[in-house]
């Protein structure tokens, strides 16, 4: 039964992903900001660690999990750290490299008017 909730779980979120793709025309560079920023949202009120008990798979492996795994990391070295502690958490549980990719890809989506 496991596997038929990770099934459903990560499929809907796709299906959520492909109907803001094909009905309200965003970019795919705005559907992963989204995707991040709502992991990060749902984390705030611990819901998405009850979503990765129930689902497992299905809610680690889709990129709103990065957003939980980016502010969940954040809040745990912030309460150690302080202020410095925030970009402590967020690098030691995600690479640095995707981190910065996932800013500068929000930045650039917010700035910028895409073609077509």
């Amino acid at each position: 039964m496991n596997f038929v909730w990770a099934f459903v779980v990560g499929g809907g979120i796709c299906v959520i992903g492909q109907i803001l793709l094909d009905y309200f025309k965003l970019t795919p560079a705005h559907v992963m900001s989204s995707f991040v920023v709502a992991g990060a949202v749902l984390d705030v009120f611990d819901l998405y660690d009850n979503l990765i008990n129930f689902a497992g798979a299905g809610a680690t492996v889709p990129i709103t999990s990065f957003g939980h795994s980016l502010l969940h990391g954040a809040m745990e070295q912030a309460d150690d750290h302080g202020i410095i502690g925030i970009a402590i958490g967020i690098f030691e549980l995600t690479s640095a490299g995707i981190a910065s990719a996932i800013l500068f890809g929000f930045i650039v989506a917010v700035i910028f008017k895409p073609k077509g």
